[in-house]
């Protein structure tokens, strides 16, 4: 049997209680706290956002709770812990009810998400280098969300030689610029698609 734990941070007057399974690894933490003490810069209100690989929304939770309207994405059997996140801690406390829905890394992405229809000005993704298998189509979905006009915020722990080579194709492919490191190698990085090198 796996526990569940909670973990409760505050973001501005208000207290954010997540219920997650496992390690909660600090790269939220650290994209939260970027997202809160650069509000004003990112002027998150009403923008679109999408977090890709969401887990436990809690970025989407920020986002939500700095004003934004947000679509949380993972794959569909961590679609009910997100759900429940979200509700949880931005009801009666947001501007726009966030959304959960299911992604695919790099699957049908034209199809479920044509990007005629979705558009984004922010994407929001953190330590999602660690599914190694995939990480083609985790590259391949970055590109497809971000078009013209979109910043993507992307915060990550480089733990191996794969985590290398996809953030030197992540830099190929985007023009990027470092917003945060600290000793343990926890970056908080951002790119525009409008200098998407295709």
């Amino acid at each position: 049997m796996v526990e569940t734990k909670h973990v409760q941070i505050q973001i501005g007057l208000k207290y954010i209680d997540i219920k997650y399974i496992d390690i909660l690894e600090s790269y939220a933490l650290a994209l939260c706290h970027y997202l809160d003490t650069h509000h004003e810069q990112l002027n998150l209100v009403d923008k679109a956002v999408l977090e890709i690989g969401a887990g436990t929304g809690l970025v989407s939770v920020v986002a939500a709770l700095l004003g934004a309207w947000v679509t949380s994405t993972d794959l569909p059997d961590v679609l009910n812990t997100l759900r429940v996140n979200l509700s949880r801690n931005t009801r009666g406390h947001s501007r726009h009810t966030p959304q959960a829905a299911a992604l695919s890394w790099g699957c049908g992405l034209e199809t479920t998400y044509p990007s005629s229809v979705y558009r984004y000005d922010y994407v929001l993704a953190t330590d999602v280098v660690y599914h190694h298998d995939f990480l083609d189509e985790l590259l391949v979905t970055m590109k497809h969300f971000c078009q013209p006009g979109t910043t993507l915020i992307w915060a990550n722990k480089v733990r191996f030689e794969s985590d290398l080579t996809f953030t030197e194709n992540f830099k190929k492919a985007f023009h990027t610029s470092l917003l945060y490191e600290d000793g343990d190698e926890r970056k908080v990085e951002r790119c525009h698609s409008s200098f998407v090198c295709l």
